[in-house]
């Protein structure tokens, strides 16, 4: 059966949604670890041990996890762009908690320490990931977690900050039905046309143009910011890492120069002209849960009221766009990317 856009806003879970994504509230957390030597050594490859702590929402007890904790990421992994770097969490023994079927998850940390600004833009990153699951089941969760970071060394606080947990490649692949695809690359005509059209489309909502469904960049395995899945049936790419987009505009993004863009909040489609036959359908879907994303923005916790305004403006230019045929013609239709 052929998928469409409309089935993508009603698709229901299957039951193997780890604990830590079945809901969305905000956990508070401790993560007690040799936080300013990880940050110093910021090894790609060897954990250093923590415990990630929590209180149990029922029974108000505080449950305390073994947890090898490691730096990861590209751009955000130098010292330069984030003195604070985005971390790997290693779960030992996690079975009965709230991080059952949760072993090893990345987690976006909110890149400066003491900055208004990064922080606004964490939780504007994260916000992006909620409106994908809007539109999408098959997309990566998240939780937003409020984590107080303790130097394991001295018992002293280093900070307080949001961060995110991300949904680990495999237990998407299993809450969908389908199995990681570790391709070196893919062509457009083999992923599911509705999925990568709805995800093009979404990606132009967002503002990002650092992705790539089909390829990775010069180094990289597949995908550019986007991870492969398969079944019998079907092939997707699914994206993820928004940091660079417009909507949520760190301060240190700039565009790539090849797009000629003046700034990253400068939209440009990167959707597919092979994939337009399904256009139609993708933009009633957008259109069906445009109150539901202006009302993500709107109950964004921690998200001042001035990014809150900037952020339904930038989604309102969005809709400004598909709503109007002459803009909807000139930036999507004849701005997609052959063939």
């Amino acid at each position: 059966m052929a998928w469409s856009a409309a089935q993508a806003i009603d698709q229901e879970p299957d039951g193997n949604v780890a604990p830590i994504f079945a809901a969305d509230d905000v956990v508070e957390v401790e993560i007690r670890a040799p936080i300013e030597e990880i940050m110093r050594v910021r090894s790609l490859d060897d954990d250093m041990d923590g415990t990630f702590s929590y209180r149990d929402a029922e029974t108000g007890e505080l449950v305390t996890l073994d947890v090898g904790i490691r730096t990861r990421g590209r751009f955000r992994h130098d010292e330069r762009t984030c003195p604070f770097a985005p971390l790997r969490l290693n779960f030992k023994k996690t079975k009965g908690t709230l991080l059952a079927k949760s072993n090893k998850l990345k987690l976006v940390t909110h890149c400066r320490t003491d900055s208004y600004r990064y922080e606004q833009a964490l939780l504007k990153e994260y916000l992006a990931y909620r409106i994908l699951n809007t539109m999408t089941d098959w997309s990566f969760r998240v939780r937003l977690l409020r984590v107080r970071y303790v130097e394991s060394s001295t018992g002293a606080e280093v900070v307080t900050s949001y961060a995110f947990l991300i949904e680990d490649d495999k237990q998407l692949g299993k809450r969908i039905g389908m199995d990681v695809d570790d391709s070196e690359s893919t062509t457009v005509a083999a992923l599911d046309g509705a999925h990568t059209n709805l995800v093009s489309v979404f990606q132009f909502l967002i503002g990002n143009t650092d992705f790539s469904p089909i390829k990775g960049a010069p180094g990289e395995s597949c995908c550019h910011n986007h991870v492969l899945l398969k079944n019998e049936e079907r092939q997707i790419s699914v994206p993820y890492d928004f940091d660079v987009s417009g909507i949520v505009s760190p301060p240190h993004a700039r565009p790539n120069p090849r797009f000629k863009l003046a700034s990253v909040k400068e939209r440009m489609y990167r959707g597919r002209c092979a994939n337009n036959e399904y256009l139609e359908s993708t933009l009633q879907a957008f259109r069906d849960r445009r109150e539901d994303i202006y009302g993500l923005i709107a109950n964004q916790e921690g998200l001042s009221g001035t990014e809150k305004s900037k952020t339904t403006d930038y989604v309102e230019e969005f809709y400004k766009v598909i709503d109007k045929p002459r803009l909807l013609r000139k930036e999507i239709v004849k701005g997609c990317l052959g063939p």
